[in-house]
């Protein structure tokens, strides 16, 4: 019987690892079936990280995460969860390898993915050409003309980490106005290389059996504007990860709003009692990774706090 099991590797699970364990519950699991990290891991540069001073990665930054929480006895399980539920006051833990393990209370944060913009040909072309990470794919355009879609702050930082490495960055967006940070939106206006394509939307990739050669985009008016180009990346948002959560009649284990995302207090709680949802999968999630992080401690000390007393 598990004391706590968390249910995500970025950097919400991480840090609930380590006040868990090392607050004193000595059988916590962290279940992620990759390498921890999250999606920061993908980030091409760090600057807003309390503490952290000039260039680093995000892999660089969540490198040592693992490290600091199995000093404390925080365990590693690399496998998927498919479903949690809860049977009594008992969680039931169930894995992608068939095994099924119990818990007093659970902490997941299983964060979010980025979420398609819906034009046609872009799941015809996902893989070939159209991409939703920069750092991912971005060197295979090395000296071409590449288009990012969207206006928050990831299509602009990624619009920046390409304008480095490729000819030419277009950037689509639907309206004239950016929803990212104002020294961000400062700095791709004054980028050269990055042209901006405002009020418009992406209308229809294409291409042949190599890949994609264009985008068509569509501006206010009405008016169709053809880019060749033969890298496409998109960054409109992102789509909660909350199919551990369901179970078997297609209920949810907790409550969610209507965007799938879990409705928590400012402690974490979830509606079902000994569960805490952390990170980008709660409600009004900033999506930064000291958010994340802080998210993970306030869950994990609800979760001391809440085995102690079931315990005693």
């Amino acid at each position: 019987m598990l004391d706590c099991a968390i249910i995500g590797g970025g950097p919400a699970g991480l840090t609930a690892g380590l006040y868990t364990t090392r607050g004193g519950l000595e059988n916590v699991v962290m279940y992620e079936k990759g390498m921890p990290g999250g999606q920061i891991t993908n980030s091409s540069e760090i600057e807003n990280y309390p503490g952290v001073t000039g260039e680093i990665t995000g892999m660089d930054l969540m490198q040592p995460w693992p490290e600091q929480c199995q000093r404390f006895g925080l365990k590693h399980e690399m496998v998927e969860v498919t479903r949690v539920s809860k049977e009594g006051d008992i969680f039931k833990i169930y894995r992608g390898d068939g095994k099924v393990d119990e818990a007093h209370s659970v902490i997941i944060g299983t964060g979010s993915r980025p979420r398609r913009a819906g034009f046609k040909g872009e799941n015809d072309f996902f893989g070939k050409g159209v991409s939703t990470c920069a750092t991912c794919d971005g060197f295979f355009y090395k000296g071409k003309d590449v288009v990012v879609i969207g206006g928050g702050d990831t299509a602009l930082e990624e619009a920046l980490y390409l304008a480095k490495i490729c000819n030419k960055v277009y950037l689509v967006h639907r309206r004239d106005t950016f929803r990212s940070a104002p020294n961000t939106v400062e700095r791709v206006k004054n980028t050269d290389n990055i042209e901006l394509v405002l009020n418009s939307s992406p209308e229809e990739v294409y291409g042949d059996a190599m890949g994609v050669t264009g985008l068509k985009v569509k501006n206010k008016d009405g008016e169709i504007r053809d880019i060749e180009v033969p890298g496409i990346f998109t960054f409109v948002g992102n789509d909660v990860n909350n199919q551990t959560l369901m179970q078997q009649d297609g209920s949810y284990l907790c409550d969610m709003n209507e965007q799938g995302q879990v409705i928590v207090d400012i402690s974490m709680k979830t509606s079902c009692e000994g569960l805490w949802a952390a990170g980008d999968m709660r409600i009004a999630a900033p999506k930064q990774v000291v958010s994340a992080a802080g998210d993970g401690a306030v869950a994990a000390l609800q979760a001391i706090s809440y085995v102690d007393e079931k315990l005693s």
